[in-house]
C-alpha cells in the first residue's frame, strides 16, 4: 500500500497588526534601542578619557564605589583634616589627570564630610580647580568602610588615634593597601608629579637597591601581595617606628618572597610577576638630595627614564615653596606638568595672597 503523505498541520491565523498598533510597536522598539545605546555611551564616558569632557554633571552623582569599580583608577589620599589642597597636592592630582586622561583620578580627603559640600565655594580655590577637571573625583575618606572585609578592620577598631605618634601617616599606609586590594589601580603620594604613563602590570617602586617605597605602587584588585601586606601590617604593627607600616612593610614582604639584588644601570627587576621598578623611574633625585628640586639648574635634567617624580615633601621641614619666576626645577615642573595649578599660583603671587597653611611644594 502506498505510503500516505504526512498530514499538514493547520496553520494558525495571525492577524496583521493595524496601523495604530504597528506605530506603537515601532515607538517601543525605538525607545528600547535609545535606552540601550544611552547606557553604552554612559559606560564609555566613564571608561574613556575622550568622553570625560561631555559628562561634567553626571560625575558628581557617582559614588566612590561606582568610580572605583571601573578599575585602573589613580588614587590619592589626604589623611589630614585640611580642606584646601596645597599647591603640590593640586599639582600632583592635575599632572596625573593630564597624564592618564583615560582613567579616573580620585582624591580622598578625610576632612571632607560631604563630597558635594564645597562645590563652587570660592574660599577653597584649589578644591574648585581640581573639581573642574573632567576625570578628577574628590570624595570623603571613610576609613572604617574601606577596611571592611580586610585584616585591617580589627586593628582599626582597637587602635586609639589620639595616642598614635604618626597617625596621619599610619592611617594613610593602611588606607592605600585596602583600597588597592579591593579595587585595584595605582596609588600615588600627593607629592608625586606624573611625567608619562606607567606601563600596565603589578609593580612596586624601588627607592634604592633592595628597598621598596610605598609612595607609589600598582596592582589589580584582590592581589595576594596586598593581602600579605595587610596581614603583616597587623601582625607587626608598631606605630612609633616611622615607616614600619609603609616602606619597611613593603620591603619586608617583598624580601620574604624574592631574592633582591642591586640595580645596575636603568634595568627593572621582576619577581613572582611583580615588577620592582628601578629607582630612576620615580626617585632619580634621592631623598638626601631633595633640596635640588628647589634649586636653579644650569641644565635641567630630562628624566627620560622616569614615569613620575617624588618630591620628598616629608623632608621639607622648612617649607620651601615654588616661587613664580624663580626658575627652580620645581617651578619648571609646575609649568610643564600642572599649568592650571601654576597659573593659580602666579595669580595668588600677583595679588599678594598669603600661602595657605602647609602649602609648601
Amino acid at each position: 500500500m502506498a505510503e500516505q503523505p504526512p498530514a499538514r498541520r493547520p496553520r494558525l491565523r495571525r492577524d496583521r497588526p493595524g496601523p495604530g498598533r504597528a506605530r506603537m510597536l515601532k515607538r517601543i522598539h525605538l525607545c528600547l534601542c535609545f535606552s540601550f545605546i544611552s547606557g553604552i555611551l554612559y559606560e564609555l564616558s566613564l571608561l574613556s578619557g575622550c568622553f570625560f569632557p561631555y559628562v561634567p554633571l553626571s560625575k558628581h552623582l557617582l559614588s566612590p564605589e561606582e568610580v572605583l569599580s571601573l578599575g585602573r583608577s589613580i588614587i590619592f589620599l589626604e589623611t589630614s583634616e585640611r580642606l584646601e589642597p596645597p599647591p603640590l597636592v593640586s599639582c600632583s592630582v592635575e599632572s596625573a589627570a593630564r597624564t592618564y586622561q583615560d582613567r579616573a583620578i580620585i582624591l580622598f580627603m578625610k576632612g571632607l564630610s560631604n563630597h558635594t559640600a564645597l562645590q563652587g565655594n570660592s574660599s577653597h580655590a584649589a578644591f574648585s580647580l581640581l573639581s573642574a577637571m573632567k576625570n578628577v573625583f574628590i570624595f570623603p575618606l571613610r576609613l572604617e568602610a574601606i577596611f571592611q572585609e580586610t585584616p585591617l578592620l580589627q586593628w582599626y577598631n582597637q587602635v586609639v588615634p589620639e595616642q598614635e605618634k604618626n597617625w596621619v601617616h599610619v592611617s594613610s599606609d593602611a588606607g592605600r593597601l585596602a583600597l588597592l586590594w579591593k579595587y585595584g589601580g595605582i596609588y600615588m603620594d600627593t607629592d608625586v608629579i606624573s611625567l608619562r604613563p606607567i606601563p600596565p602590570g603589578s609593580f612596586l617602586a624601588a627607592q634604592k637597591s633592595r628597598f621598596s617605597s610605598n609612595g607609589i605602587f600598582g596592582f589589580p584588585a584582590r592581589h595576594w601581595f596586598l593581602w600579605a601586606c595587610m596581614e603583616d601590617f597587623v601582625l607587626k604593627y608598631n606605630g612609633d617606628i616611622w615607616g614600619n607600616q609603609g616602606p619597611l612593610l613593603m620591603t619586608r614582604v617583598l624580601k620574604a618572597l624574592c631574592n633582591l639584588t642591586d640595580f645596575r644601570g636603568a634595568e627593572d627587576h621582576s619577581c613572582r610577576n611583580i615588577s620592582f621598578l628601578n629607582p630612576q623611574r620615580f626617585y632619580p633625585i634621592p631623598y638626601p638630595a631633595w633640596r635640588r628640586y628647589y634649586k636653579v639648574w644650569d641644565r635641567s635634567p630630562s628624566f627620560n627614564h622616569s614615569y613620575a617624580l617624588h618630591l620628598w615633601n616629608f623632608m621639607n621641614h622648612n617649607r620651601q615653596a615654588v616661587v613664580a619666576g624663580s626658575n627652580t626645577l620645581a617651578e619648571q615642573l609646575y609649568r610643564a606638568r600642572c599649568p592650571t595649578t601654576y597659573r593659580d599660583l602666579v595669580r595668588n603671587a600677583r595679588r599678594g595672597d598669603p600661602a595657605p597653611p602647609g602649602a609648601a611644594a
